[in-house]
């Protein structure tokens, strides 16, 4: 037991010292406990210390699972430290458990002498019935090798709220709020702007933000006043070092949004999103929507086909066309995605990928839409693809997206997946001077001599742009095969094998940075390549590799396609490669096809993201001087992240 030191500091406690370098803290619940909600303002009281911090929402599928049932558990962890953070963490220090399913299905991903936060109020003999649970597992010793702390956060929130004459059901509904305030002092993080935040959501009914507020107020000032014997004591995590600027909390849904924003106003076009809504890309329609002052129109279609062929429209008609979708939906997708590639019209579509196939895991994560992004078409339809690789990364990547696709008149994917459109990460509001403008140029005369030729290419291999009503520039679109100049229909055998070619050295002429080294020297025993989320993980299991002595370096892939010109000398460079990714080894299959190297895949199709430590097990096989044993497939770890069959039994 910890007890204060005579200073008033904290001595060191079996989980955390008094001033860890890093905390990671799992909030989970029932779906209508709010943790997605205590999470999320967690993290802006935390990015508020200025604390470096990675986030993970992970929540059912069903909009409303059994309540107290295990799979109706909703977790947000947070990972946050004075150091540079580059994910949500491999296991929480600490766990808050809202009911007995919440504390079974997450208990096992807790770290040894981890502490747990229980609400005794939730563990009645239904609830522990419906978590499968033979006996009260906060009275049976079985969590003996955890600190515990456990009380009636119900009764402590009723208790809070009562001035405001609300019912029992009502009141329980400010619990999470009242945790929330003991989080806030367990973690020295200030209530103003959780309480300035409630006030403006509840503008309208002040009597539920005043209730809130107490509720918030009443957690923090338990957590401060009590007498609590075991684990619980303040802990205060240092400001990590950052770089002078403008700072703010962004998800990865929020930063495409802005990317996107900002993209357009460069090519100085207004922007047309289609869309309709699908998890986890729904969150990209519903902040464009709220930044019409920027030229944005956003359409909810009826349909997938009807919002990508309403954003083609707009693109033909002179606007910067985008819409957005996961798998599911880019599948409905494909058939207007090859009009955009024949009509070569600028087009950003954005995958945020979800575990497939079909309806697959719709609130999971994973990056199993590759080939659908690079080959998913019928025909030879070759598109540019480029992946994000973090939150805040997301923004440059559509920047880049719209460059691509007004520079060289195609449609472009960008991709993302559930992890980066649902996390959050501290973000530096970069200084739009930063940003080369490319505008769009619309022809508005003849392009040979007295004639116009629609499908006459400029050096790049794109096509003019013409605005429809364009004087003397009338011209046939559509999807079936034009003349390579005159855009007339033109079924024959040589035009169609030029028109091929055309397209398909457009695309693989785009100009491409050359690829960098993330991380290590540029030549060595092993080079670990990854692409989109996975960025996070691989630094970290590569930086603690290096320390610990091992020749391994970290390249991390933002275009896919076409690839950097230098990418293959230089993963000829090492003497293996290894390809970490969320799928079975479809990046390892395009390297393989375009450089020829013996690339191994390591691969997790669990719907969880990878554990650093997972990573650093992998690489540690390349040097262990047994053969034949790296790379393969993780195994599931249900300790990870929630599952109903995890935890205790």
């Amino acid at each position: 037991m910890a007890t204060a030191a005579p200073n008033g500091a904290d001595l060191p406690q079996d989980g955390l010292p008094a001033t860890p370098e890093s905390v990671v803290v799992r909030f989970a619940g029932d779906s209508g406990d709010g943790m997605q909600l205590t999470g999320g303002q967690f993290t802006l009281s935390t990015a508020l210390a200025g604390n470096d911090l990675a986030t993970f929402p992970d929540f059912p599928a069903e909009i409303r699972a059994p309540q107290g049932t295990l799979f109706g558990v909703s977790a947000f962890q947070i990972n946050f430290g004075s150091r540079e953070i580059n994910t949500a963490g491999d296991a929480p220090d600490v766990l808050v458990a809202m009911n007995p399913a919440a504390l079974k299905v997450n208990l096992a991903a807790l770290k040894p002498g981890g502490l747990i936060i229980a609400d005794t109020g939730a563990f009645t003999k239904r609830n522990l019935d419906k978590a499968h649970y033979d006996a009260n597992p906060l009275e049976d010793g079985s969590l003996a090798k955890y600190d515990v702390l456990a009380f009636d956060i119900s009764e402590k929130t009723i208790e809070a709220v009562k001035p405001y004459g609300l019912g029992n059901k009502d009141a329980l509904r400010s619990k999470n709020m009242w945790t929330l305030g003991l989080a806030l002092w367990m973690f020295d993080r200030p209530r103003e702007p959780i309480h300035e935040w409630l006030k403006a959501k509840f503008k309208s009914k002040p009597d539920i933000a005043d209730a809130n507020i107490a509720a918030l107020d009443a957690g923090h000032a338990y957590g401060e006043t009590a007498e609590l014997a075991g684990p619980l004591k303040q802990l205060h995590v240092d400001p990590v070092p950052s770089a002078p600027g403008l700072y703010r909390t962004i998800t990865g849904a929020e930063a495409v949004s802005l990317g996107l924003v900002a993209g357009a106003q460069l090519a100085q076009l207004p922007m047309f999103f289609g869309g309709y809504p699908i998890t986890p890309a729904s969150a990209i329609l519903h902040h464009l929507a709220r930044l019409k002052e920027f030229d944005v129109t956003t359409f909810q279609a009826e349909d997938e086909i009807a919002a990508i062929c309403a954003a083609i429209g707009a693109s033909y008609a002179g606007s910067l066309g985008v819409t957005s979708s996961s798998g599911p939906g880019i599948a409905l997708k494909t058939e207007a995605i090859g009009l955009g590639i024949m009509t070569e019209l600028p087009l950003v579509i954005v995958n945020s990928q979800r575990g497939g196939p079909s309806t697959g895991l719709p609130t999971k994560t994973e990056q199993s839409d590759l080939y659908q992004a690079v080959y998913g078409r019928n025909g030879d339809a070759p598109m540019p693809v480029i992946a994000a690789s973090s939150p805040g990364d997301a923004f440059e990547v559509a920047i880049e997206a719209c460059r691509i696709a007004v520079e060289y008149m195609t449609p472009v994917m960008l991709l993302t997946d559930g992890y980066i459109a649902n996390a959050a990460e501290p973000w530096k509001v970069p200084d739009p001077a930063d940003f080369a403008p490319f505008p769009a140029t619309f022809l508005d005369q003849p392009n040979d001599g007295e004639n116009f030729l629609p499908y006459k290419r400029d050096a790049k291999g794109a096509r003019p742009w013409v605005k429809p009503g364009t004087p003397g520039l009338l011209h046939r679109i559509g999807g079936i095969e034009k003349h390579e100049t005159t855009g007339n229909i033109d079924y024959s055998p040589d035009n169609h094998q030029r028109m091929t070619d055309a397209r398909k050295a457009k695309v693989e002429n785009i100009a491409v940075p050359d690829q960098q080294v993330a991380l290590g020297d540029k030549t060595g025993t092993l080079a670990v390549v990854g692409w989109g989320s996975t960025y996070g993980p691989i630094h970290q299991a590569v930086r603690r590799s290096i320390a610990k002595g091992c020749s391994v370096s970290h390249i991390h892939v933002r275009h896919i396609w076409p690839l950097p010109g230098n990418l293959g000398e230089l993963l000829k460079g090492f003497d293996n490669v290894l390809v970490p990714e969320m799928n079975t080894g479809q990046f390892k299959t395009v390297l393989r096809d375009q450089f020829l190297v013996d690339a191994t895949p390591l691969t997790k199709t669990s719907g969880q993201p990878f554990q650093i430590a997972e990573l650093e097990a992998a690489i540690a096989k390349y040097f262990d001087g047994i053969e034949g044993n790296e790379g393969g497939q993780v195994n599931v770890n249900d300790q990870q992240l929630p599952s109903p069959e995890g935890g205790a039994k």
